[in-house]
């Protein structure tokens, strides 16, 4: 750690970055963002530690939820509130269905960069370089379009700075008050069967609030019921990005990624010796790392060491990606291992990047079965070891798609077409999301 530096993963090798056609640019337009206002704070993310540190002591819940990957195209402030909705609508499921207190963090405000299989695809007959996330190039199937753009890193920050802006507003200005709760049931939820269970909850916290008033208690005066605190996480993929966004805290002398509250690294870029774990070292953030089903006990109690060295409660989350086939399994010998090397980390659950193929119209999907599957297959195994369930980690969206198959509207594959608008990986909508919700609750209260 004496050797650490911002710039010192450049010294490691590197996976999953853009070839990038033009070093000036480059160089230039990390210097802007060098010289740029943070985007998040260092005393929220040691916020965001300490409520980690409750996860971790299984004294609460994380939901981390978002999208796969945010939009150049799709941003508007109705996009951003609905996607708030859905997530505070989940948070509120499972604190009064499952009992304990929700952390809430959202991939968002920086969810722009996708690793890749292949720097290369087939469209039309043509290849072309892969779509990397538009914080690197732009989706349209063309050369030109395909190529790596410096002055994207910026536009990123410029759209992550306006999301933040706009999410602090919503959960710090009266939009996630809990006496608004009737309010955030979006009108095809509120018609579906979820919706209407969601109106249920929504029915007893309004008689909650009426007792406890009536009881004299000033509810005015109880900040906890009219405002939320809401996180960023992002991957943190494209480290030229995240090392001109990397400050020193001037009370503490320590490191910051102040492109987010929270950042993690995949399953192809968790490399023992590699840049990306090297850098996550560094900074004073709460991190993460992806574990699939390939992960190795004793290579996984390394990167433990390397990311918590100090055993710290609330520093490390493993968010396991194993498929609903395996991870009953796969994941009970690793967390024993890792509980064996007193690591206290966090362990939630990705119940869809394991469970992607890609249906017969050439659609990458999943089924909310196979999703649904997943989670309780984690629930299963941290009984079987004894580890505290954490928390979930989706893939979500507020608006109406039809990108996942199944759910309680039942998403055929035919209906893949109708509303896939998704720049990379498919997600849930509200309705499925809002169901999940119900799921894990029903789970957290059998525990």
């Amino acid at each position: 750690m004496n050797e650490w530096a911002p710039t010192s993963w450049r010294s490691r090798p590197v996976e999953q970055q853009p070839e990038w056609p033009d070093d000036h640019a480059l160089e230039q337009s990390l210097k802007v963002l060098s010289t740029l206002p943070p985007l998040v704070f260092a005393g929220e993310a040691r916020g965001l530690r300490r409520s980690l540190a409750e996860v971790a002591g299984g004294r609460a819940f994380l939901l981390q939820a978002g999208d796969c990957a945010e939009s150049f195209y799709d941003f508007t402030a109705d996009s951003i509130r609905d996607k708030l909705k859905v997530i505070l609508q989940m948070a509120v499921v499972l604190t009064y269905g499952g009992g304990v207190p929700v952390v809430k963090v959202g991939r968002i405000a920086g969810q722009f960069a996708k690793p890749r299989s292949s720097p290369y695809e087939v469209v039309a007959g043509e290849r072309l370089p892969v779509f990397r996330g538009h914080i690197v190039n732009d989706d349209a199937p063309t050369v030109e379009a395909r190529r790596p753009d410096p002055s994207r890193l910026i536009a990123a920050y410029n759209q992550s700075a306006a999301t933040l802006n706009l999410v602090r507003a919503f959960t710090k200005g009266g939009f996630a008050d809990l006496s608004q709760v009737h309010m955030w049931n979006q009108q095809f939820v509120a018609s579906s069967r979820e919706g209407q269970r969601y109106e249920a909850i929504a029915g007893e916290i309004d008689r909650a609030l009426r007792f406890m008033a009536a009881c004299g208690i000033d509810l005015q005066a109880e900040v906890g019921l009219h405002q939320v605190d809401f996180y960023t996480s992002h991957e943190a993929l494209i480290l030229g990005y995240e090392e001109a966004l990397t400050r020193k805290d001037s009370l503490t002398g320590t490191w910051y990624d102040t492109s987010a509250h929270l950042l993690w690294c995949g399953e192809r870029t968790r490399q023992l010796d590699g840049a990306h774990l090297h850098f996550l070292s560094g900074v004073n953030n709460p991190v993460a790392a992806k574990v699939g089903a390939e992960a190795k006990p004793e290579d996984l109690v390394s990167l433990c060491d390397i990311l918590d060295p100090d055993r710290e409660p609330g520093r490390l989350t493993l968010i396991s990606r194993m498929g609903a086939k395996r991870v009953e399994t796969v994941l009970p010998p690793l967390q024993e291992a890792v509980r064996r090397s007193g690591h206290p980390v966090v362990w939630a659950c990705d119940p869809m990047h394991g469970n992607t193929f890609v249906s017969e119209s050439g659609r990458k999907t999943r089924h909310f079965d196979d999703v649904l599957k997943e989670i309780s297959g984690f629930f299963s195994a941290c009984a079987a070891t004894g580890t505290w369930p954490g928390g979930v980690h989706v893939e979500l969206t507020g608006d109406s798609v039809t990108e996942c198959l199944g759910g309680a509207e039942e998403i055929f594959e035919d209906d893949l077409e109708l509303r896939y608008t998704t720049t990379c990986d498919p997600r849930l909508n509200a309705r499925q999301s809002l169901d999940l919700a119900f799921r894990v609750a029903e789970l957290l209260r059998r525990g």
